[in-house]
């Protein structure tokens, strides 16, 4: 069950000159823009909230909860969705609040959410409180994990698959960032393991039994850990921080393309997909569709921002 929260199907757009300076044909390699997906800005994370939106709906609930990084994508997300349903939203992010609002957390703001700073706290315990309060209010919490990802809400990329199926038939592969595994474990669930490369991003510390766990709650096929396919050497120094590979990836696409990657997760994911095209993974020939998930915002936040200047 889900409810519609986006404008679907999203585009695809063919990304010639960005092709043809990484040496590829000009007909190799497509973007899909899960960036434009309507909401709040746009991103993956409006999919899966059409699904976890759609069980708080049904359970009654008056309150989104939900957690994440100061920049969290979908934090914002999950506000903007409980704003289109009227209902409240509290977003549990780590660490303490930042003299300076940017970014995510100024649209986090103007959309209504609550924003609690759970400080060095863990999160879960912070979460529980919140959901303790809602209670004694008089409301209903509805508790959306990290990063928006289940087994239910990755079904959301299972529809994102069918998509691009239709609009580019007989394509060879999609390059998407792995955060919370939640729309690569989607993906594979359609596609098969072969058709999918994911590229770690630092969110989680084993992306691949991550992925593996949520395909194994999922219908389909099994698929065996040892089959996925993700990159894990663009993480650098870690999750919130700029690579040097993703600065390239950000810079590349914008002045080939006119495309806006985010710092985290498709800056990550693109200098991914070039490293593989230089190795001769993606070659000449082949059609590869890079899953633009979105993330903009974050950019506008980001410590290290001067240094794309």
């Amino acid at each position: 069950m889900s409810i519609s929260l986006g404008t679907w199907p999203t585009p695809v757009d063919l990304m010639p000159r960005c092709a043809r300076t990484l040496g590829l044909g000009a007909d190799d390699l497509w973007i899909k823009r899960d960036d434009v997906t309507g909401l709040g800005g746009g991103g993956n994370k409006i999919r899966k909230l059409q699904y976890t939106c759609a069980q708080a709906v049904a359970l009654g609930a008056t309150t989104l909860i939900t957690s994440g990084a100061p920049q969290s994508n979908h934090a914002r997300l999950t506000a903007a969705a409980a704003a289109r349903l009227g209902l409240r939203c509290i977003l549990v992010l780590r660490g303490t609040r930042p003299e300076t609002m940017q970014g995510n957390l100024v649209l986090d703001a103007v959309v209504g959410a609550d924003i609690v700073w759970a400080g060095q706290t863990d999160t879960d315990s912070v979460i529980a409180e919140a959901g303790d309060s809602v209670v004694r209010s008089g409301g209903i919490p509805f508790v959306i994990p990290f990063g928006g990802t289940s087994a239910v809400a990755a079904q959301g990329y299972v529809d994102c698959a069918r998509e691009i199926e239709q609009q580019i038939p007989g394509f060879d592969r999609v390059v998407v960032a792995v955060g919370s595994g939640g729309t690569m474990a989607g993906l594979v669930a359609h596609l098969g393991a072969d058709r999918v490369i994911g590229v770690d991003v630092g969110a989680v510390s084993d992306p691949v039994s991550t992925v593996a766990g949520l395909l194994d709650e999922m219908p389909g096929p099994a698929v065996r850990s040892g089959n996925l396919r993700i990159v894990r050497d663009q993480v650098g120094q870690g999750y919130s921080t700029l690579t040097d590979g993703s600065s390239r990836a950000i810079r590349h696409l914008a002045r080939t393309e006119g495309i806006f990657l985010d710092p985290t997760y498709t800056g990550r994911a693109f200098a991914g997909l070039m490293n593989l095209v230089e190795d001769n993974v993606i070659a000449a020939g082949t059609t590869t569709v890079f899953l633009h998930t979105g993330g903009l915002p974050g950019l506008f936040g980001h410590a290290e921002l001067s240094t794309l200047l």
